[in-house]
């Protein structure tokens, strides 16, 4: 899959089954879409989408709560940037779904 694709995957109807909602977020995320991204990941309760859930709060500012979040997801806060994080994140997500991104 190309990373277009899967940025552009985010917002169809229904969302491909094969992409998670951590996924989804982070695609939603990427388009400038923070609110739905977030609408996307707050109910999950797996430790990536918690990993996710940090970041989008991180990228808002709200460190405070993506500190709650990084600590829900066994993980200690990222220290390089929010674009770094998001590719750390989509690539994690990927490998363990087995879906070969392309950039």
């Amino acid at each position: 899959m190309r990373l277009e694709e899967l940025l552009s995957s985010a917002t169809k109807q229904p969302f491909p089954v094969l992409l998670s909602p951590a996924l989804k977020a982070l695609s939603l995320d990427k388009q400038n879409l923070w609110e739905e991204a977030h609408q996307a990941i707050q109910d999950e309760k797996d430790a990536m989408s918690a990993a996710v859930h940090a970041y989008l709060h991180r990228k808002e500012g709200d460190i405070w709560n993506a500190n709650y979040w990084y600590r829900n997801a066994g993980r200690k806060p990222f220290k390089g940037s929010l674009d770094a994080e998001w590719n750390a994140l989509v690539d994690e997500e990927c490998q363990r779904l087995g879906v070969e991104i392309e950039r």
